[in-house]
C-alpha cells in the first residue's frame, strides 16, 4: 500500500523534467521565424488591404450608376489612386510597427519584383483607353496586377501570391463573360479578395 502511494505521489509531481526534443522544436520553430522575418517582406498591410477591398467595393457601384463609359472608367482612375495612397501609408505603419524598414533587402526585392508587372498593366491600360478599347481594361487590370502580386510575393508570405493568382483567374474569367460585367468583376477582385485576403493578413501576420 505504501509503495501505491509513492508512485501516485511520483506521478503528480509538478515540476517534471522538460522534453529536450519539445524545447528542440521550439527554438527551431524560432529560428524559422526570425529567418523568415529578415528574408521576406511582411509589412504588406492586412488592416489596408481590408479598406482597399471597402473602396473598390463602392466604386464599383458608383462606376456602374456612371451613365457613360468614360465616367465609369474615370471613378476607377480615382479608386486606383485612392487605393495606392492607403496601400501605401497602411505598408508604412505596419514595417514601422514592426521594425521592418521599407528600404531594406526583402522590401526592395518585393518592389523590384512588383513593379514591372504594374507598369506594364498602367502601359497596356493607357494604351488601349488610346484606341478605345475601353472593355478589354477591366481585365487587363486584373491579370496585370494579379502578375505583380505573385512576383511581389514570391518574397513575402505565401498568402500574397495565392492572392495574385485569384487576380489572375479573375482576370481570366473577366475576358470570357459579356463585357456588361467589367464593373462586377473589377469589384470581386479589387473589392472581395482585398477584403478576404486581408483579413487574412492582418489575423496571420500581425495587421
Amino acid at each position: 500500500m505504501a509503495k501505491t502511494s509513492a508512485m501516485r505521489r511520483d506521478e503528480s509531481q509538478p515540476n517534471e523534467p522538460v522534453n529536450l526534443g519539445d524545447r528542440a522544436i521550439d527554438n527551431l520553430k524560432f529560428i524559422r521565424e526570425t529567418m523568415e522575418r529578415s528574408t521576406h517582406f511582411t509589412a504588406v498591410p492586412g488592416y489596408g488591404g481590408m479598406l482597399m477591398g471597402v473602396t473598390a467595393v463602392a466604386a464599383a457601384f458608383i462606376a456602374n450608376s456612371q451613365i457613360t463609359l468614360r465616367d465609369s472608367l474615370m471613378t476607377w482612375l480615382i479608386e486606383a489612386m485612392l487605393a495606392f495612397a492607403i496601400g501605401l501609408l497602411a505598408m508604412r505603419q505596419k514595417s514601422k510597427i514592426g521594425g521592418q524598414s521599407l528600404l531594406s533587402v526583402p522590401s526592395k526585392k518585393f518592389a523590384m519584383s512588383f513593379a514591372p508587372p504594374l507598369i506594364v498593366g498602367v502601359a497596356t491600360v493607357l494604351g488601349v483607353w488610346r484606341y478605345g478599347d475601353y472593355y478589354a481594361m477591366p481585365a487587363i487590370c486584373m491579370l496585370c496586377y494579379g502578375a505583380a502580386v505573385v512576383c511581389g510575393g514570391a518574397f513575402s508570405v505565401w498568402v500574397v501570391p495565392v492572392m495574385g493568382w485569384c487576380f489572375i483567374a479573375l482576370g481570366v474569367a473577366a475576358f470570357l463573360l459579356p463585357s456588361n460585367y467589367g464593373n462586377a468583376m473589377m469589384g470581386a477582385s479589387f473589392g472581395g479578395l482585398h477584403i478576404v485576403f486581408g483579413a487574412i493578413i492582418a489575423r496571420r501576420y500581425g495587421g
